[in-house]
């Protein structure tokens, strides 16, 4: 596992971090992987906190950094953990957000359809796997939950995972939202395995309690905040709007790898055809996107002729947001109709095209998903007990699945 050269990263949230396997200097050098320095963490959350421009390159490293204590911390409990495992759990979180796009949600929606950015990680990690003669092997493995030491797979995945915990702190730190802030050091302290599972010993019972309701906050606050909400759906508008024209033959300027896209020269089944030619190129051509793709694109579109495009990025290159209003139930059918008809009345469209102005939707927000895993607490008697039945005070709120439907719309309809 050691590196004939040991790096140094210099992390703003975790200090100093130690680059000294050969394989991750090797994973993070890749182009592949040098991509994520040009891809937001937070999508579109630095219209509403402007401190919020950090990447998934800082994210990845700090996850891989705090795994590195994680498993320090479970060795020294006594828990085997072998050299190769160290390294392969660390490639897994250092790959786990390989396969995101720029502004990613709203890209899997509009012009790569029908695959996430999971599937996009798996991808990209196998293909890595070819280069580098099968050295991620025991890394993928972990990452699909097949090796048979299945609390390594739940550092990567699962309620209490190293990609949460570095993700809450470390957007926290950049958004300025404090109410993110959570005990990470400690709860890595406190972990131990019982019986294969990953368990939090019960003196960091309050460090998890602050985790989950650090969660909870920070999606409403941040990941969810309306004006978000707002930004990311008319990205997908607008994208849908160009890849609409350029299907129907209209000249839409664009980088020239995202132009492949809007086209639909690349589709998501290349990304999993048997033929290794197709599918490399659809890889490689997904490897060169990133946010300066679509923010330069948008720049063109703003002086498009087609009104609904250059409007659409107008708004969201001069943050001339949507007016946003959440529900927590869905909202009359005449109000919605009322809003598309000052579209028509307002921007002189058909009625179908007035969807591009009035977007509905809905989201959730669940800070405990038992379904997804749950969080057990172990007991100096060798009990154990799920984080619910072992905390004195009610989480029952933070199991249910809040839903807020919502629905955005121009400002100015309202006003004529």
């Amino acid at each position: 596992m050691k590196s004939s050269s040991n790096k140094i990263v210099n992390d703003p949230v975790w200090g100093f971090i130690e680059l000294d396997s050969d394989l991750h200097v090797e994973l993070i050098e890749h182009p592949y992987f040098q991509r994520l320095r040009r891809i937001k963490q937070l999508g579109l959350s630095s219209l509403v906190y402007p401190g919020a421009n950090h990447t998934r390159f800082e994210h990845a490293i700090g996850s891989m950094h705090l795994v590195r204590s994680a498993i320090d911390v479970l060795k020294n409990k006594g828990n085997k953990i072998t050299s190769d495992e160290e390294e392969g759990v660390m490639a897994a979180l250092l790959l786990h957000d390989i396969g995101h796009g720029p502004f990613s949600h709203a890209l899997e929606q509009t012009i790569v359809q029908g695959v996430s950015h999971e599937e996009l990680s798996l991808i990209y990690m196998d293909e890595l796997n070819r280069e580098l003669d099968g050295r991620l092997t025991l890394a993928i493995d972990i990452f699909l939950n097949r090796y048979p030491k299945q609390f390594l797979h739940q550092l990567v995945s699962s309620q209490l995972d190293m990609d949460r915990l570095d993700f809450l702190k470390r957007d926290s730190f950049y958004s300025g939202v404090s109410e993110g802030v959570v005990s990470s050091e400690r709860i890595i302290k406190m972990l131990n395995v019982k019986n294969d599972q990953l368990v939090v010993e019960v003196k960091g019972i309050y460090s998890v309690e602050k985790f989950l309701i650090a969660r909870r906050l920070m999606y409403w606050q941040v990941y969810l905040h309306k004006t978000v909400i707002s930004a990311e759906h008319t990205m997908i508008k607008l994208l849908q709007r160009a890849s609409d024209l350029t299907r129907g033959g209209q000249d839409i300027p664009a980088t020239s790898h995202l132009a492949l896209f809007l086209n639909r020269k690349i589709k998501a089944e290349d990304f999993r055809s048997a033929d290794l030619t197709i599918r490399k190129q659809a890889i490689n051509h997904f490897s060169y996107l990133d946010d300066s793709d679509i923010l330069c694109t948008l720049k063109l579109w703003m002086e498009h002729s087609d009104p609904i495009l250059s409007y659409l990025s107008r708004a969201l290159i001069n943050r001339r947001l949507f007016k946003i209003k959440l529900s927590g139930t869905s909202f009359p059918e005449h109000k919605i109709n009322n809003l598309k008809q000052l579209s028509v009345d307002t921007f002189k469209v058909t009625p179908g095209e007035a969807d591009f102005f009035v977007i509905e939707g809905e989201i959730t927000n669940s800070a405990y998903d038992e379904e997804v895993g749950t969080i057990r607490i172990l007991y100096k008697n060798g009990k154990l007990k799920d984080i619910k039945e072992a905390s004195d005070i009610n989480l029952e709120g933070l199991t249910k699945t809040v839903r807020k439907h919502f629905v955005c719309y121009p400002g100015e309809i309202l006003t004529r």
